[in-house]
C-alpha cells in the first residue's frame, strides 16, 4: 500500500516540511552525487550512522562491510553521524519514497506544532529512531542512513493528531492497481505493526537493508512527543476551521 494524499488540509504553508524535503534532496545531489560513486560510498562511509563506532563498540579501523568502491573503515564518523545520517539516502527510491511520505503526513503535523517546534520534534524522534536501531544490535558496522527514522516520528505524531483522517492509497495487486481510502489510524497501525514484524528476525541476528527497529522506535516516540510538541493555539484554530 502507498499513500498518495489524505483528506486534511492544512492551515498554513508547511514551510518547515518543504525545507526538510529540499535539504534531503540537497544532500543526495551535492553530497552523494545522485547515487554515482566515489560519491555514494564515501557519503555512507564518513557520513552515516555506524552502531559499534559510535558507542564505542568497534575498534578504529574496523572494516565496513558492504558494497563500497571506497576503502571504508570505523573511525571516520563521530557523533554528528547520528544527525547526518538522516539525511542521507542509498538510491533514487529511498529518497522519493521518503520525500513522499514526509509531504502527505508532515505538512499537518507541521500545522498542528508550528515551524520551530516541528523542526526540533523531527530532529529529536530521528535520534530517538537511531537509538532505537542502535540499541538492537549496539556492535552493529552497518551504516544507517536514511530520514525515514524521523519521518516515522511524524507518522507517530499524525496517528495521535489526525486518527480518523481519510488516507487515500494506491494498492498494488500483481499487475492490477487500485485506489482506497481508510482511516489513518488503520493504515498507520498496519504500516507500524509490519515494521515489528519485519524487525523480529534482526534480534536474533545482524542484517542489513531495512532498519525496522528506527522505524518502530521512531514511530512510538512521535506518538508521545507530540503531546509535548503540538501547540494547543494551533490545535484549536484547526478545530475552529472545522479541519480534521
Amino acid at each position: 500500500m502507498f499513500p498518495y494524499k489524505d483528506d486534511n488540509p492544512t492551515l498554513a504553508t508547511p514551510v518547515v516540511t518543504f525545507f526538510l524535503i529540499g535539504l534531503n534532496v540537497a544532500a543526495w545531489f551535492f553530497v552523494q552525487g545522485m547515487g554515482t560513486e566515489p560519491q555514494l560510498s564515501a557519503s555512507v562511509c564518513q557520513l552515516g550512522l555506524i552502531p559499534g563506532e559510535v558507542l564505542r563498540r568497534l575498534p578504529p579501523g574496523t572494516p565496513i562491510p558492504g558494497p563500497q568502491t571506497v576503502p571504508c573503515v570505523t573511525g571516520e564518523g563521530g557523533w554528528f553521524s547520528v544527525v547526518s545520517s538522516m539525511f542521507l539516502h542509498g538510491g533514487w527510491f529511498h529518497l522519493i519514497g521518503n520525500c513522499w511520505f514526509l509531504w502527505v503526513f508532515g505538512n499537518n503535523v507541521e500545522d498542528s506544532m508550528g515551524k520551530f517546534r516541528f523542526l526540533l520534534f523531527y530532529l529529536v524522534t530521528g535520534v530517538v529512531a537511531a537509538a532505537a536501531q542502535a540499541a538492537v544490535n549496539p556492535s552493529s558496522a552497518i551504516p544507517m542512513v536514511g530520514a525515514s527514522g524521523a519521518i516515522s516520528g511524524v507518522m507517530g505524531a499524525y496517528i495521535v493528531l489526525y486518527p480518523r483522517v481519510r488516507v487515500h492509497m494506491l494498492v498494488f495487486l500483481g499487475i492490477f492497481i487500485t485506489r482506497i481510502a481508510v482511516p489513518a489510524f488503520f493504515m498507520l497501525g498496519y504500516w507500524f505493526l509490519l515494521q515489528v514484524v519485519g524487525g523480529l528476525p534482526t534480534l536474533q541476528r545482524e542484517a542489513g537493508g531495512v532498519a525496522f527497529w528506527a522505524h518502530a522506535g521512531g514511530f512510538l516516540a512521535g506518538m508521545v512527543l507530540v503531546f509535548l510538541f503540538r501547540d494547543a493555539r494551533l490545535v484549536e484554530a484547526r478545530l475552529a476551521h472545522r479541519l480534521p
